[in-house]
């Protein structure tokens, strides 16, 4: 049975992918389509040729350690028999069957090579494995989307600085393995932080950095990682909700368009391109400021002991060539005020101020500057209140366009430096 549905917009580089709207029969068909693959997996696992070797004699009656055996067959912890089932193996086979828009043979076949190349690959020990230094800044787990779902980074541009002999050690065959193998890890670490139970985050965001990853030192690089795509569209289907492909040069925005549809055979709208002056609007559509890493115009900030996401951040509009003012009471003493600001985009002027409550007080000016085009502001400060009265931020606008403001500030009691050395 094949089930065709309508996937909705295929701009992948304007529109958010969402799943596509199912009706009634749709619905239907996608459930019988899981209970005849269900079967399918279930004789495979009996007949003993989900790994592609079939057992055909006649007389072989299964031993109770060799059922014991297939019960036990798991992939990414999840039980793959239909009749012994893990809350998950209803999730975790629909992804095989959407991957072959619910042709149950070719999505049984998807599922038996995934299978053999994992044992082969031997992916269940790589978790333990040693790889080498040269990849640990490269990638990193960090925070989730608005959805729940974990974000994984890869930040490329870490490898600007390997010298050029280290790139061309890429081309033998012994170092892309590694390369892969390494990409194999980072992707079962993922799927650790996954749940594929009903409700929970199946799926994960990617977001690819290519900032200062650029020119012909970097070809042999650029030309595993297509390896590791082709890999991971065959073996982890439906396990990346969403690519997030960032600072990306015009020329391998047409290149990577063009290359992405001939690996999947068409256009994928799970797909986003932003170029670099897009970068903080992009991503803020998909992960809430205060899971977005401050790198990227967030508020975010790795082992941060000031703020967490459950810190109340507040948004503002700021108009073009307009200005806008953010006031923090203060009228507690013997406390210490943290903010945090940071404003989409750049071209602006920024001013933080103490003023008191008594009149007869002098104002404290704490930062002034102006941001140029290409420098993000994203602005972290605190001031120990030793009288009544507020903070003041004023930011200006510089340019014809409109701009998001985010921020959020604190209160934490503090003992004044001078007092710790009274004797």
């Amino acid at each position: 049975m094949e089930l065709r549905i309508h996937e909705g917009n295929e701009n992948e580089h304007e529109e958010n992918y969402e799943e596509p709207l199912l009706d009634h029969e749709d619905e239907k068909l996608i459930k019988r389509a899981l209970i005849d693959f269900k079967c399918k997996v279930e004789d495979a696992m009996h007949g003993n040729y989900l790994f592609g070797i079939p057992d055909t004699h006649p007389c072989h009656n299964q031993t109770t350690k060799e059922i014991e055996q297939l019960n036990e067959i798991k992939l990414w912890g999840v039980a793959l028999m239909p009749s012994k089932p893990h809350e998950g193996t209803d999730t975790l086979l629909l992804k095989f069957l959407k991957s072959k828009n619910y042709v149950v043979h070719e999505a049984l076949e998807k599922l038996r090579k995934t299978l053999a190349w994992r044992k082969e690959f031997k992916v269940d020990e790589i978790l333990e494995e040693n790889l080498g230094p040269e990849f640990q800044k490269v990638a990193y787990l960090n925070t989730v989307d608005k959805e729940g779902r974990p974000v994984f980074y890869h930040v490329y541009g870490d490898l600007k600085d390997k010298p050029m002999q280290y790139l061309e050690k890429m081309r033998s065959e012994e170092n892309s393995d590694k390369f892969l193998r390494w990409r194999v890890q980072q992707m079962e670490k993922c799927i650790k932080e996954l749940n594929f139970e009903p409700g929970g985050a199946d799926s994960l965001i990617q977001v690819i950095d290519w900032k200062d990853f650029q020119g012909p030192h970097t070809k042999e690089l650029r030309s595993v990682y297509r390896k590791c795509w082709t890999l991971l569209e065959e073996h982890y289907p439906e396990i990346i909700h969403q690519y997030i492909i960032v600072n990306v040069p015009l020329r391998y925005y047409v290149s990577h368009s063009f290359s992405s549809r001939l690996i999947t055979h068409k256009p994928s709208n799970k797909i986003i391109f932003a170029r670099p002056g897009k970068v903080t609007e992009t991503l803020l559509r998909f992960i809430s400021p205060e899971n977005l890493l401050v790198e990227y115009g967030g508020l975010k900030r790795i082992n941060d002991n000031e703020f967490s996401s459950e810190h109340k951040v507040f948004e503002l509009n700021l108009k073009a060539h307009a200005s806008t003012h953010i006031e923090i009471p203060a009228p507690e003493v013997g406390v210490t005020i943290v903010w945090d600001v940071t404003v989409v985009e750049w071209d602006v002027t920024y001013k933080e101020e103490f003023i008191p409550e008594d009149e007869g007080s002098y104002q404290v000016l704490l930062q002034d500057k102006e941001k140029k085009g290409g420098e993000r502001l994203c602005v972290r400060n605190s001031y120990y209140i030793n009288e009544g009265g507020m903070i003041s931020i004023f930011i200006h606008n510089h340019i014809n366009k409109c701009k998001k403001v985010f921020y959020r500030y604190k209160t934490k009691p503090t003992v004044p430096t001078y007092l710790l050395y009274k004797t």
